[in-house]
């Protein structure tokens, strides 16, 4: 790889880094081609990427310090998964490494701040922002719901009772 390659590769990381809600470091070592074009399928499905990237590159487009917290992650064979939404490369990652012990999730970021393997699992847990709106629209919908039902009541009960002459007198 040559320098304008390298530059190159340094300011698609730094988009990268960027434009992500989180991004999920990992160890990659020992995955078939199947194993990671899976992988690579299944983030895509929920909006996500993966990405092996080079040590050097990582930390220069991060703009890492010697010894800070990024250095610990970008060490050995690594891989990112990275999506806008902050939960969904985790949450992706974790399943994936649950299911196969040749990947190993060791820490992420978010914007400035670091996580072990731990907070990204934590991370994993939470719900999407999808789920969130949904949550959100169903507390918004209820009231409305509820509205709309007692405003009906007395028009049933009045339209009830006509109906119960209506039936009487024909009778």
């Amino acid at each position: 790889m040559d320098r304008a390659q390298k530059a190159e590769s340094i300011e698609t990381l730094k988009g990268v880094f960027a434009d992500a809600g989180a991004v999920v470091v990992t160890h990659n070592l020992g995955l078939t081609v199947a194993e990671m074009e899976d992988l690579r399928g299944r983030l895509r499905k929920e909006g996500a990427a993966f990405k092996v990237v080079k040590n050097r590159l990582a930390l220069k487009a991060l703009e890492a310090e010697e010894g800070s917290e990024y250095h610990g992650l970008f060490k050995g064979p690594v891989g990112i998964a990275y999506a806008s939404d902050p939960v969904t490369a985790a949450k992706v990652s974790s399943e994936f490494a649950k299911g196969n012990d040749k990947f190993v999730i060791l820490g992420g970021f978010m914007g400035e701040t670091v996580v072990d393997a731990k907070g990204v699992d934590t991370l994993a847990k939470l719900p999407s922002l999808d789920q969130i709106r949904a949550q959100l629209l169903g507390l918004l919908n209820a009231p409305a719901t509820r509205i709309a039902g007692v405003v009906q009541a007395p028009a049933a009960q009045l339209a009830r009772v006509f109906n119960a002459y209506a039936t009487k007198d024909a009778a």
